[in-house]
């Protein structure tokens, strides 16, 4: 066989192993996505578990770049810490080595039936759930065919000379056998598929135990570089989380590098098998690693803090903080991200709304340029959520998770609204008053001071509901919007009676007293909205625990008129 026919069978089998990869990847991603978000919150409080948790993912996944993806954006959005994420990480470094292991039990015999059972479940469910087994399945035997195909195209090479002769001077140079490997694993961005070919070639009998060694050394620093690179230009959290998965890699290999020639004499002893013995320097070397790092991440956190300090930036007060493309394909994780975002949304609406009203009483140029600011930011915001809902609603959901997604596009926009409420009639009227001179009468200020406060009322119950999935919030929201409309037609009609009686204060601002209780008015309609989108969007089934959260006498206030409100 030419070498030119080798190389790109060697190429069709990389291509199946790193596609296989990404296939299995993906579809546990979509079955785990929600679980798997609750396991690593609750449970990576414990290290030794966290670690351990790590390792069950990474084995699933069989990518340790699939579980630092995840983890970067849990830890970006303040659901798990920088220490939970190290011990996690570690476990994630051992997860990695059960492919070697599986690759010298030669499980590549039987990858092509495991394609076809998968493609078989693709083909006839009818479920999601089962569609996406079959994708695992699919995924896990293409991964093992793409290295049974290199195999295949590498076994005769062993008698060629020229790839003899580049093999010993790997094996007489180690810096160069580290290097060449560091390298291979940057560009196929895959440490498995390097592990791969070395066990390959060391089961082959082209290469010694020793050179293997430092190639595996290589793949190890490779694959941590990579994601050192992936994270230039995003959060700090993510920059953090790959240069410790970095100086994991670095400082082991510097640990193991001057004890190479007994680790190999050890692993001899252990087994006469070229393959187990490739692997077993895999998973040692990242099971000792995982030891002797687990104790110290509290301090390697604090190192990490250090050596990759927060950065101010004009202008990132108005970046997303929750939004991570790299969790689109897990429907859950993106939906939970994208929650988190609308709330941090809901907070700069709810400064907004706290600062309007001093400024309808006292207009401040200097308060009135901050308000402005925060609606930018709201501007900014939505659009980047909207963008992002869009995007997540292209990909494969389910029933109800494409329903949440439409429910938190809804949202999005109710909140941009009153933003815009808040800034083009509320602080308009506010300006227009203070330019005309003018000042409400004594009436007309507690007139809108009590329509601000039922304002406030209402929006701190929606953030509320919205925050909590409570339906007793929404409920109650729902109900404190009616009373509002009819709080809006009184004012209304006391206003109109203070002219009757020709009050001069109440004459000059007329059109901005009834103009800024309308814009109140319609910030109310758009609260219900979200209100009545959240009932949608939750299950609104009257659980104990969600009486747990209201007193009774509450709950008859939400009910109004009696039960029929409730099982409206």
């Amino acid at each position: 066989m030419s070498w030119q026919s080798t190389a790109l069978i060697l190429m069709g089998g990389m291509g199946l192993l790193l596609y296989g990869m990404y296939t299995l990847s993906e579809g546990l991603q979509k079955i785990a996505g929600k679980k798997l978000r609750e396991a690593l919150t609750s449970l990576t409080k414990n290290r030794l578990i966290a670690m351990g948790l790590g390792t069950l993912i990474t084995i699933l996944f069989q990518s340790s770049t699939a579980t630092t993806v995840i983890l970067v954006g849990l830890t970006s959005a303040a659901i798990i810490s920088l220490r939970q994420t190290l011990a996690v990480i570690l476990g994630a470094d051992i997860g990695t080595t059960i492919t070697a292991q599986l690759i010298a039990l030669k499980v590549t015999e039987i990858s092509l039936p495991v394609v076809g059972i998968g493609a078989v479940i693709v083909f006839f469910c009818k479920k999601h759930k089962h569609k996406r087994l079959g994708q695992v399945l699919i995924g896990f035997g293409l991964l093992f065919l793409g290295l049974k195909i290199m195999s295949d195209a590498m076994y005769p090479l062993r008698d060629d000379p020229m790839f003899s002769k580049m093999l010993l001077q790997m094996s007489d140079r180690p810096l160069l056998a580290m290097i060449v490997a560091a390298i291979f694993t940057f560009l196929v961005h895959s440490s498995a598929a390097t592990i791969g070919i070395i066990m390959l070639l060391a089961m082959q009998q082209s290469i010694a135990l020793e050179p293997a060694i430092y190639m595996l050394f290589g793949a190890n620093v490779g694959t941590a570089f990579t994601a050192v690179l992936s994270s230039l230009g995003s959060s700090r959290e993510s920059q953090r989380v790959a240069t410790a998965h970095l100086l994991f890699k670095v400082v082991g290999v510097l640990l193991f590098l001057p004890f190479v020639t007994p680790f190999a004499e050890l692993m001899q002893r252990i087994t006469t098998n070229a393959g187990f013995q490739v692997a077993n320097v895999h998973t040692f070397f990242n099971i000792a690693i995982a030891i002797l790092f687990v104790p110290f991440v509290d301090q390697f956190a604090r190192l990490l803090e250090i050596i990759v300090p927060e950065k101010k930036e004009p202008g990132s007060e108005v970046t997303p903080k929750y939004l991570d493309e790299s969790l689109i394909n897990s429907p859950e994780l993106a939906i939970g991200m994208a929650t988190k975002e609308i709330m941090h949304i809901s907070d700069h609406v709810t400064d907004m709304m706290k600062e309007i009203y001093p400024l309808l009483r006292s207009y401040d140029p200097d308060h009135a340029e901050k308000i402005h600011n925060k609606e930018d930011h709201v501007d900014r915001l939505s659009t980047d959520t909207n963008k992002y809902l869009t995007h997540l609603l292209r990909q494969q959901l389910n029933k109800d998770e494409f329903n949440r997604t439409m429910g938190l596009v809804h949202i999005v926009r109710d909140y941009e609204h009153i933003g815009d409420i808040i800034e083009k009639n509320l602080l308009a009227k506010a300006e227009s008053k203070y330019v005309n001179n003018l000042d409400f009468s004594t009436e007309g200020h507690t007139e809108i001071l009590t329509m601000h406060r039922r304002i406030m009322e209402l929006l701190h119950l929606v953030n509320t509901g919205f925050a909590t999935n409570s339906c007793v919030a929404a409920e109650k929201a729902k109900t404190l919007q009616e009373e509002i409309v009819d709080l809006e037609f009184r004012l209304r009609m006391s206003h109109i009676a203070r002219m009757q009686k020709g009050t001069q204060e109440t004459e000059n601002t007329s059109f901005i007293h009834l103009d800024v209780i309308n814009a109140y008015l319609r910030i109310s309609e758009h609260l219900k909205n979200i209100a009545m989108a959240l009932t949608d969007e939750v299950s609104c089934t009257w659980h104990d625990e969600a009486l747990i959260l209201t007193p009774p006498s509450d709950m008859w206030e939400v009910n109004g008129n009696g039960t029929k409100k409730m099982q409206g």
